[in-house]
C-alpha cells in the first residue's frame, strides 16, 4: 500500500513523462521515444492506483487485474490485426470509449459508497457535483459523437452533411437545458437529474457530429480527442486523482491546439466546426457539379509514367488516403529509391488533412521507412512545386483540388491546397474520376499537364518499379 505523498509523486512523475511523450510525438523523428515514454508513464499512473486503493480488498483488486487483462488482451488483438486503412475508425472508437468511461466513472461516484449517492441533500460537496455533471456530460458528448464519427468514417453512414431543420435552434435550446439541468443537479444532487444530464449530452454529440462533412472529419477527429481530455480531467478533480487530472489537461489542450491548426490549415472557423458547422459553410454543395462540360482526360499506363519520371530531375511525391487503401507506401518508396539512384531529387509534400485523421501519411510513411527528411508539411513544399519536373499524386484528391482557390461556392474553397498543378508534369493515380471525401470533383484531373493513371495505386506503382528497372 502507497500512502498520499508517495502516490502523488508517482502521479506527477507520470505527467512528466506524458509531457515528454507529447514532445517526442511532435516530430516522426523521435515519435517511437514519445510513445516509450507515454508507456511507461501510463504503466506507472495505473500501478499507482491500484496499490493506493488496495484497501478496497483483495477480490476487488483481482476484479480490476481481470479487466484490465481482457481489455488489455483486446486492445493487443486490435493493435496487431487492424489495418492502416481503418486506424481513423479505431481512433474514433477509443474517444468513444474514454467518454464513455468518464460517464461510468461519474456514475459511480455517485453511486458509490463512502457517502457518495446515499440520497441525503448536500451529502456531495457543490463543487464536486459541478465536477462530476461536467465530466458525465463532456464524456456523453464524446461518446455520441464519436460514434457517429466512426460511422461516417467507416462508411456506414454518408459522409455528407446531413442538416437537420433549425438545428441551430435545437443545439441552442439543448445547451441551455443542460445548463437547467447541471444547475439542478447541484442543487438537489438528485440521481435522475444526472441521468437527464448525460441523456441531453449524448443528443447534442450526435447533433453537433452529424452536420460535419467528409473534408473536415480530420478536425473532428483531433477535436473528440480534446473532447476526451477534458472529461477525463473533470472526472479527475471528482476523484481528486492527480494523474488524471494532469493527463485530461495534456490530452484536452493538446488536441484543443491541434484542432486550431488544423481548422488554420483548412481556412475553417474553429467555432463553426466544433459547433457542428455552425453556418453551414461546409454543407453548401458546388455549384454546378455533374453539369459542368469536362475536356477528356489525358491517360496514360505505368511504361508512360516511368518514361515521364526518368526524364525529370526534380519529383515531388504527393500521398493521399487512396495510397493509404491500396498499402502502397512501400512500393512508392521502392520507386523513389531507384530515382534517387538516377540523380533524381525525390521529396513528399504532406497536406495537413490528408487522409482521415492527422499524421496519417506520416505514419505510413515512417512504416515504409522513408527518410524524414524527404517529407516536408505543405508550407515548406508549396514553394518549390513551379521548379518540380514531375508531381507523382497517388490517392490525394481534394488536397490537390484548385476548386479551393478558383470556386467560392465549393465545399473546400478557401482551403489551402498542395499546388501541384504548378509542376512542368502532374502524375495522378487513382481509381477513377470519382469525388474526392468532400463530394467534389478535381479540376486537376482535366488540366493539360496532368496525366491520369488508373487503377489499384499499389498495382500502378508496382508497374512504375518494374518499368523503372
Amino acid at each position: 500500500m502507497l500512502n498520499g505523498n508517495i502516490a502523488a509523486l508517482l502521479y506527477l512523475t507520470s505527467g512528466v513523462l506524458f509531457i515528454l511523450a507529447l514532445r517526442g510525438l511532435s516530430s516522426p523523428e523521435t515519435a517511437r521515444q514519445g510513445n516509450r515514454f507515454g508507456v511507461i508513464g501510463m504503466a506507472i499512473a495505473g500501478a499507482t492506483t491500484l496499490l493506493y486503493q488496495l484497501p478496497w480488498g483483495f477480490f476487488s483488486f483481482l476484479w480490476v487485474l481481470l479487466a484490465m487483462g481482457i481489455g488489455g488482451s483486446i486492445g493487443v488483438w486490435r493493435a496487431r490485426t487492424i489495418q492502416m486503412t481503418a486506424m481513423p475508425q479505431l481512433v474514433a472508437l477509443f474517444h468513444a470509449l474514454v467518454g464513455l468511461a468518464a460517464v461510468f466513472v461519474a456514475a459511480s461516484a455517485l453511486y458509490g459508497p463512502q457517502g457518495f449517492g446515499l440520497g441525503l441533500p448536500n451529502s456531495i460537496h457543490s463543487t464536486t457535483l459541478f465536477e462530476m455533471s461536467l465530466g458525465a456530460a463532456i464524456g456523453a458528448i464524446t461518446f455520441t459523437g464519436s460514434v457517429i464519427a466512426f460511422l461516417k468514417l467507416d462508411g456506414r453512414m454518408s459522409g455528407n452533411p446531413i442538416l437537420l431543420p433549425n438545428r441551430h435552434a435545437i443545439n441552442i435550446g439543448l445547451g441551455i437545458l443542460l445548463a437547467i439541468f447541471i444547475f439542478a443537479f447541484i442543487a438537489t444532487e438528485a440521481h435522475f437529474v444526472f441521468w437527464l444530464i448525460v441523456l441531453v449530452s449524448f443528443a447534442l454529440g450526435v447533433l453537433l457530429i452529424v452536420p460535419i462533412g467528409g473534408a473536415d472529419m480530420p478536425v473532428v477527429i483531433s477535436m473528440l480527442n480534446s473532447y476526451s481530455g477534458w472529461a477525463a480531467a473533470a472526472v479527475g478533480f471528482t476523484l481528486s486523482n492527480l494523474a488524471l487530472i494532469i493527463t485530461g489537461a495534456l490530452v484536452g489542450s493538446s488536441g484543443a491546439i491541434l484542432s486550431y491548426v488544423m481548422c488554420k490549415g483548412m481556412n475553417r472557423s474553429f467555432i463553426s466546426v466544433i459547433l457542428g458547422g455552425f453556418g453551414g459553410e461546409v454543407a453548401a454543395p458546388a455549384a454546378g457539379e455533374g453539369d459542368v462540360e469536362r475536356p477528356p482526360v489525358k491517360q496514360g499506363s505505368a511504361e508512360d509514367a516511368a518514361k515521364i519520371l526518368l526524364a525529370a530531375k526534380r519529383v515531388i511525391v504527393v500521398p493521399g488516403y487512396g495510397m493509404a487503401v491500396a498499402q502502397a507506401q512501400h512500393a512508392l518508396r521502392e520507386m523513389a529509391d531507384i530515382l534517387k539512384s538516377k540523380g533524381i531529387d525525390v521529396k513528399y509534400a504532406i497536406h495537413p488533412v490528408a487522409g482521415r485523421m492527422p499524421g496519417h501519411m506520416n505514419v505510413l510513411l515512417a512504416e515504409a521507412n522513408v527518410p524524414y527528411d524527404e517529407v516536408f508539411e505543405l508550407e515548406d513544399i508549396n514553394p518549390e512545386f513551379p521548379g518540380a519536373d514531375v508531381a507523382f499524386v497517388i490517392g490525394a484528391n481534394d488536397v490537390t483540388n484548385p476548386a479551393a482557390k478558383t470556386d467560392s461556392s465549393s465545399p473546400i474553397y478557401g482551403m489551402p491546397i498542395l499546388d501541384v498543378e504548378y509542376a512542368k508534369d502532374v502524375l495522378f493515380v487513382k481509381r477513377g474520376l470519382g469525388s474526392g471525401y468532400a463530394g467534389v470533383e478535381n479540376e486537376l484531373f482535366f488540366r493539360n499537364n496532368t496525366t491520369m493513371l488508373f487503377g489499384d495505386a499499389k498495382k500502378m506503382v508496382d508497374g512504375i518499379v518494374k518499368a523503372l528497372g
